[in-house]
């Protein structure tokens, strides 16, 4: 009897790398081990990008509320302590988009932070 070898799961496996590998340089990209250790690799990166970029973005909000709130006398800590008093709930992301978008509201915020502040 013939052995079995599994050869339409094992077939997939590798369709799949080579699949993943597609565009890589040279070797990377035709022979099985080196595209293997290549994806995996680009995988690992992908996932660590993902989460990286949730950092940047929140670095990057933080940097455009604190240098409006500057514009009108308080910086950033502060602000974001003073709108924590006042019971505002408006995330980073928000608050960033209104600072670039939205001056006047974003100076009411800052209002009511520098009150609550000194409070």
């Amino acid at each position: 009897m013939p052995r079995s070898v599994s050869i339409p799961a094992s077939r997939a496996r590798r369709k799949k790398i080579m699949k993943l590998a597609r565009g890589y340089y040279a070797g990377r990209s035709s022979q099985l081990r080196q595209a293997r250790n290549t994806v995996h690799r680009a995988l690992a990166y992908a996932f660590a990008g993902r989460k990286q970029r949730k950092r940047q973005y929140r670095q990057l909000w933080n940097v455009r509320i604190g240098a409006a709130a500057r514009q009108f006398g308080l910086n950033y800590s502060r602000m974001i302590d003073g709108l924590k008093k006042a019971g505002v709930e408006l995330d980073r992301k928000i608050l960033a988009h209104l600072a670039v978008n939205d001056l006047p509201a974003f100076e009411a915020l800052v209002k009511l932070a520098a009150s609550r502040k000194a409070a």
